[in-house]
């Protein structure tokens, strides 16, 4: 029988990096301004931190790569564990979708053409069916993807960073210059407020490292380095492009594409000529692409092993229970293609993408960001509930006493839920209900869906919960 692939540290401290650095949302940060420094420092503290110790303790103590869903479903059941599923895999094929809208709209931007209707199918479906398929491998399998793709992120996330810093020092320029230390400090009303949720999606993933345990040497060790380690390297990437881009272009401007066109503002700046800017922006344009490709390989084991073990409880349809020889849950992943597919088709068809590429961005990207939200919020009661009541020996444990332990499940906890409200509604106002209209209802119907796969759920009583 051939020999297991092993998943090494390093390996493992490159797909935290990959997961987590999603270079999609840079713009998304970018657009909040100079405030996101105020943001990220607050937010490291209060969310990254703990949600960091919390599952790298539960990851190490309790490996599975049901990861999440059995986390739960130890401490509320397998009702509670079925919600968290149905949203941490709805999520999955939404991203999909406005990863391909962003494809098309990096392509269209690199090479300055405008994407006919049969290009904007064959480009989004065909990105949709390759990350679709190579879902259906396991992440020891497909770590080079995962690891090269690592390496473009910090190649190009960098050199952005770098690009715009050297750029304001050489001619003070800034298209959103910080006058004042009050330009720093975000506004405390809901406009302000909402980019909390953009923030805490560029840290989610962490938990997806424990689903990698069967191709780990010694998980019980490597999990809690992996996730620190690739915790702190994630934090420089995401703050240092998001600079580049707010030198480069005003907080409006910025979108899927907002990367290479910053590229391009910053080096017409130095004076390179028109020529060798294009290039650059190809090749950049290309390394986008291909880390998108990257982003959806390391994070679909984790999905769709979370809708498998949903499944085999009942909380998902049987169908996300099929595995390959591989033992991959391979039918979850070409559903998602099926699912991702299906709004791709219904967004061009629409001439949604035609007309704006951005706005369909945004949307399939804002549905899936409340979700993904949405999916993490039992996650921190129940590290505290299993704390309380599971005795298994922890190799890893978060420190601190009973308070400190509150603050560490209760406060990201809040920022969870604050993250989806302020998504949904930026303000109160008729207007801008109904331009969020589309996601609100779509977020209803996803809840209305979630809570009638949980009322079929059958509990186990002859099993005690934690």
């Amino acid at each position: 029988m051939e020999k297991k692939k092993k998943f090494k540290l390093i390996d493992a401290i490159l797909a935290t990096v990959c997961i987590t650095l999603v270079a999609e949302s840079v713009p998304p940060t970018a657009a909040i301004g100079n405030s996101q420094y105020f943001w990220w420092i607050f937010l490291i503290i209060a969310f990254c931190l703990p949600y960091g110790l919390i599952t790298a303790e539960l990851g190490s103590t309790f490996q599975s790569e049901g990861g999440m869903y059995d986390w739960v479903k130890m401490a509320f059941g397998k009702k509670m564990a079925a919600r968290v599923a149905w949203n941490y895999w709805i999520n999955f094929p939404l991203w999909i979708a406005s990863l391909a809208v962003a494809v098309t709209d990096v392509v269209a931007g690199i090479f300055d053409i405008e994407l006919s209707f049969i290009w904007l199918l064959v480009l989004q479906l065909g990105y949709t069916w390759i990350v679709s398929l190579l879902g259906t491998k396991r992440i020891g399998e497909s770590k080079w993807i995962v690891n090269i793709g690592t390496f473009c992120k910090m190649a190009f996330m960098l050199g952005l960073g770098l690009l715009g810093i050297y750029v304001y020092i050489k001619t003070g320029q800034s298209a959103n210059p910080i006058e004042s230390v009050a330009d720093l400090f975000p506004s405390l009303d809901l406009a302000g407020l909402s980019f909390i949720s953009v923030i805490i999606f560029n840290f989610l993933g962490f938990e997806v490292i424990a689903t990698f345990t069967d191709d780990m040497t010694n998980p019980k060790k490597e999990i809690p380095k992996a996730l620190i380690i690739g915790g702190a390297l994630m934090a420089l990437f995401y703050i240092l492009p998001s600079t580049g881009i707010n030198i480069a272009m005003s907080t409006e401007e910025a979108e899927a594409s907002g990367i290479t066109e910053s590229f391009a503002i910053l080096l017409a700046n130095l004076g390179v000529s028109d020529s060798i800017i294009r290039i650059i922006v190809i090749v950049v344009g290309l390394m986008f692409i291909y880390t998108m490709v990257a982003n959806i390989v390391s994070w679909s084991f984790g999905v769709n092993s979370v809708a498998k073990y949903s499944a085999d409880d009942g909380g998902l349809p049987k169908l996300f229970s099929e595995t390959n020889n591989e033992g991959v849950p391979y039918m979850a992943s070409i559903i998602n293609g099926i699912v991702a597919s299906v709004i791709c088709v219904l967004g061009i068809c629409l001439g949604y993408v035609s007309e704006s590429a951005s706005n369909l961005f945004w949307t399939f990207f804002s549905f899936s960001l409340v979700t993904l939200l949405i999916s993490y919020i039992p996650l921190f009661p129940a590290f505290l509930k299993l704390r309380k009541t599971n005795k298994t020996e922890r190799v890893y444990k978060v420190p601190g006493n009973s308070f400190v332990l509150g603050l560490v499940t209760y406060v990201p906890l809040i920022l969870l839920v604050l993250g989806v409200v302020f998504t949904l509604f930026i303000d109160f106002t008729k207007e801008s209900i109904m331009a969020n209209l589309p996601l609100i209802i779509g977020v209803v119907i996803s809840v209305i869906i979630q809570e009638i796969l949980a009322f079929f759920v059958k509990e186990d009583k002859n099993k005690k919960k934690a």
